[in-house]
């Protein structure tokens, strides 16, 4: 494990400042234990249109910016990482080491930044030199060709130097699923592939809940259902990216994780109800913003998806202000009982996957429970109406939807505890479940 790929100690942080095409660099980055401190360069903070990649935590000043409690790099650099498919990717092309194998070794936050892909979700890359910007750009690839690397990478085999090349362009991107971005002329997506442990179509899942999702009226990303050597393959349009007559522009991003100054091993303290505080003070739009966010809690829970962790939400940043991306990776998790429980918070400490936690949470949202109620009434019908039509569009044979119908989508679980006038929700449910064929 000598390899120079474990040996980063410094790198350089480039970003494509708003309406900008091209990147400038912004500052540096440097580590000492495992700890990663950043610093602005002096010609950046003397530019007129310089803005601070994220606050409170990175001022526009100079010297070392100290970190925030509890972090060992700054939150909104660490965003720009990847999680655990794009280390798999990284691992297998420089060291061909099994994704299982992961957790016995101890690379560097530097090192899985250098050597990820650049064109990573958000306004971000890592550079080696504070002078030159070298992409790390892909070799084109069919999505036939790209689910078969996700399948090779997954078995821990060696990649060609083509595919490995091509995969290793969605290296950058978060999550834990297989992955990879794929470019066009007017829209960029992100590829998700099918995985060899997945126990039914989680790829169709997903499609249906964002499909749900967007006719109960939420924010979502644009989805798509493909097929690539005989498997499913979901495309999901990207939002951080804006076609422009001269390129492309990034909008920069931060997670719910950053904005709440929490890392992966605080995730557990992340709260909807802290969110939403910060909602109120630091967002554009903030009162349509709050009723956003609490009707995809409610979607959330409505739709069995429990892996709405705080790197499943995120804003974008302008410099100033924060506004909410479209919602993503709202996927339905397998579940072999009723009871279950959200990845965050919903108030206090509660996150138990029940509508009668949502209303009693609704105040944080600015939300009277009058307004709370319709909103999951409107919810429960929208998806029930819309059942059938989305499964078909999807092409999901029976036993899929029977698995999904009333296990993850309107879980009885969901209505449990409910009182007073929250009660007929438990019928509506009921009704709706037995309605669908």
């Amino acid at each position: 494990m000598t390899s120079k790929v474990l040996k980063y100690e410094e790198a350089y942080v480039w970003v494509w400042l708003p309406g900008a095409t091209d990147p400038i660099v912004a500052g540096r980055l440097s580590a000492n234990n495992n700890v990663v401190h950043f610093n602005y360069g002096k010609t950046y903070l003397e530019r007129e249109d310089a803005i601070a990649l994220y606050l409170p935590e990175l001022p526009l000043q100079a010297g070392e910016l100290p970190l925030l409690a509890g972090l060992t790099m700054p939150g909104s650099l660490r965003d720009a990482a990847p999680d655990a498919w794009g280390r798999r990717v990284i691992l297998n092309r420089k060291l061909g080491i099994k994704g299982n194998a992961l957790d016995a070794l101890e690379l560097s936050e530097l090192t899985f930044l250098l050597e990820s892909g650049s064109d990573r979700i958000g306004a971000l890359d890592f550079q080696l030199s504070p002078k030159e910007y070298i992409a790390r750009s892909p070799t084109n690839a069919t999505l036939e060709e790209l689910t078969e690397s996700a399948e090779r990478v997954e078995q821990g085999i060696p990649l060609s130097p083509d595919l490995d090349q091509a995969l290793h362009h969605g290296s950058s991107i978060g999550g834990a699923r297989p992955k990879a971005l794929i470019d066009a002329a007017a829209v960029k997506h992100v590829a998700k592939f099918s995985s060899s442990s997945d126990v039914y179509s989680m790829v169709k899942a997903e499609f249906i809940a964002m499909r749900l999702a967007a006719l109960c009226g939420l924010n979502v990303a644009r989805v798509s259902l493909a097929k690539a050597s005989g498997k499913d393959v979901l495309l999901v349009e990207r939002f951080d990216r804006v076609k422009a007559d001269n390129g492309w522009h990034r909008r920069l991003m931060v997670s719910a994780l950053t904005m709440l100054g929490l890392d992966e091993m605080m995730a557990r303290y992340a709260s909807y109800a802290d969110l939403a505080g910060i909602i109120r003070h630091r967002f554009t739009q903030p009162e349509a913003t709050l009723r956003e966010l609490f009707c995809r809690i409610v979607f959330n829970i409505l739709s069995g998806n429990t892996d709405d962790h705080a790197r499943n939400h995120a804003a974008f940043w302008d410099g100033n202000m924060l506004e909410l991306t479209p919602a993503y990776d709202i996927c339905p998790q397998g579940r072999s009982g009723g009871e279950a429980s959200q990845a965050m918070l919903i108030t206090a400490d509660n996150r138990s996957s029940r509508i009668a936690t949502c209303i009693d949470a609704a105040h944080h949202f600015f939300l009277p429970e009058i307004d709370a109620i319709e909103i999951v009434k409107e919810q429960i019908n929208c998806i029930a109406e819309n059942w059938n039509a989305v499964c078909d569009e999807a092409e999901l044979v029976a036993v899929d939807r029977n698995l999904f119908w009333g296990r993850q989508f309107l879980n009885p679980y969901a209505f449990t505890a409910l009182a007073g006038a929250r009660v007929f929700l438990g019928d509506l449910a009921e009704t709706a479940r037995k309605s669908v064929k």
